[in-house]
């Protein structure tokens, strides 16, 4: 049966024994994520696991795709501590990825999502790279145990001091991680359906649980999932949109901010999941963004996070032999469960081993084999590349974002401006060729390659591929022409 065949089979009993398996490695893959990207964002931990329940179910009821897995993302975490501190509430904060929500619904019903081609791969690159520092940055802390709201010059200025034990559970996670990539891991069948980060949170637990009776009470941080007794309780747990944010003329910023970004990097891992597996037919990415956009509306209103499409989920999802939705939907109803019954379990996770999964996360997102590729692709592309990083690590997501577009466009012009004319010689025999349609700003590149021309030359124009030739230029290669003479220049073929 072939990979077309298997996209468009419902879920059913043949297909229920590939995806129950799937569904409970996604769980595992993103139990770890949802935590950590809550805690990241400086939120209760069961605001991850209700956004993930969301992307999980919701999302998924309306999502094209058959693979594409929804919930919280660690590129938006920046983005959501950044806004929280703009509008000054977690509250306001939901209004906006309401309306991010209905903007996103509003691009779906309008097309939009066709323009995401238009996105220059060095921008987005960058996008990717820059979010991973700024995770980095962030989790830095954390991972050693500083104070909330502490940071590195804290400690260097000894108002602060590092934790040992938390920054030994972070150095042993990442360890974990690493060694789950290596070649002698991969070779053992067993571990490629159990993923690194939850080994490194598991790890994290049991010196949590087992070293407690050695370490003081408070010394190592760890999440705090409340227990829910009654449906009334969890209720009371969910924030609720702040309504009057809508006099606040920056909810509108962040809203824009939320949904632009949000439906690059849903799109974005689209884009890279068809690479994975084909699907029949190929996912709207118009009909997508409406059920992210359905997703965040619910989100912002029930007190969730943003919700994107995740490549990360969504490739374990078909590399562990999915089918059909059926495992993302098994996936979240796993969160939900794990949310309300075992939550005293969860609260054995040490902050520091969710640090150290988001840093891992992010040096995947920055490594430096990243920025040696870029900078191997020549300075047209890196340097719009290393702008996007700058500009968003400076100036926030979206300046970020406009400033590499700005730079990648001078760059693209200018490498097209240089190549649309070209000299070649051949003995006393010179060709002008032009390769595409020259408008006024290309005057300076040739008045600088006729000039080169020796006398007693003979010079021909190619230009075939060129459909419009600017009066100016017209007017500069008439005045060769003109003047031919008195160098004892031939001319073998002109343009009229």
């Amino acid at each position: 049966m072939s990979d077309s065949t298997l996209t468009q089979t419902p879920a059913g009993a043949s297909t229920l024994r590939h995806d129950i398996p799937a569904g409970l490695v996604v769980f595992l893959v993103a139990l770890p994520l949802c935590l950590g990207i809550a805690q990241a964002s400086g939120l209760p931990p069961f605001v991850g696991l209700l956004t993930g329940v969301i992307g999980g179910l919701v999302v998924t009821v309306f999502s094209p795709s058959r693979f594409a897995v929804s919930g919280p993302a660690a590129g938006l975490v920046t983005i959501v501590t950044a806004a929280m501190e703009t509008l000054g509430s977690f509250p306001a904060l939901l209004f906006a990825l309401i309306l991010a929500g209905m903007l996103q619904i509003m691009l779906g019903i309008a097309r939009a999502g066709r323009f995401i081609t238009l996105i220059p791969g060095t921008v987005i690159q960058g996008m990717l790279v820059a979010i991973g520092l700024l995770l980095i940055v962030q989790q830095i802390p954390v991972a050693m145990g500083l104070p909330e709201g502490q940071g590195l010059g804290a400690l260097a200025s000894g108002a602060a001091v590092l934790s040992a034990p938390a920054l030994i559970i972070a150095l042993v996670a990442l360890l974990i991680m690493w060694l789950w990539t290596t070649a002698p891991f991969r070779r053992i069948p067993l571990l490629a359906y159990i993923p690194g980060p939850l080994v490194a949170v598991l790890w994290g637990s049991l010196a949590v649980v087992f070293g407690e009776r050695w370490l003081p009470e408070g010394v190592m941080p760890r999440i705090s999932l409340p227990a829910f007794n009654s449906l009334s309780e969890l209720t009371a747990q969910l924030e609720r949109p702040d309504w009057q944010a809508w006099q606040n003329p920056a909810v509108y910023m962040v809203a824009v901010t939320l949904a632009l970004v949000a439906s690059l990097e849903t799109l974005l891992s689209q884009e890279a999941l068809k690479k994975l597996k084909e699907q029949v037919p190929v996912p709207s990415p118009d009909k997508e963004m409406r059920a992210q956009g359905i997703g965040n509306a619910l989100s912002g209103f029930l007190g969730g996070l943003p919700i994107t499409a995740v490549i990360v989920r969504s490739s374990v999802n078909v590399n562990t032999g999915a089918r059909s939705k059926a495992s993302i939907l098994l996936h979240g109803v796993l969160l939900l469960l794990c949310g309300l019954f075992f939550s005293d379990m969860l609260n054995t996770i040490p902050l520091a081993a969710l640090a150290a999964v988001l840093l891992y996360t992010g040096y995947k997102l920055a490594s430096p084999a990243l920025w040696l590729m870029q900078w191997k692709q020549g300075w047209p592309q890196f340097l719009p590349f290393v702008t996007t990083v700058a500009g968003i690590m400076l100036f926030g997501m979206l300046a970020g974002i406009g400033l590499g577009l700005l730079a990648q466009l001078l760059c693209s012009t200018y490498k097209s401006h240089v190549n649309a004319l070209q000299l070649s010689s051949y003995d006393d025999h010179y060709v002008v060729r032009i390769h595409q349609n020259l408008t006024f700003l290309h005057n300076p590149r040739l008045h600088s390659l006729l000039a080169e021309i020796p006398d007693n030359s003979v010079v021909m124009v190619e230009s075939e591929n060129a459909h419009y030739i600017d009066p100016d230029v017209k007017a500069l290669l008439n005045e060769f022409r003109e003047k031919a003479p008195t160098r004892n220049i031939k001319l073998d073929r002109w343009p009229a």
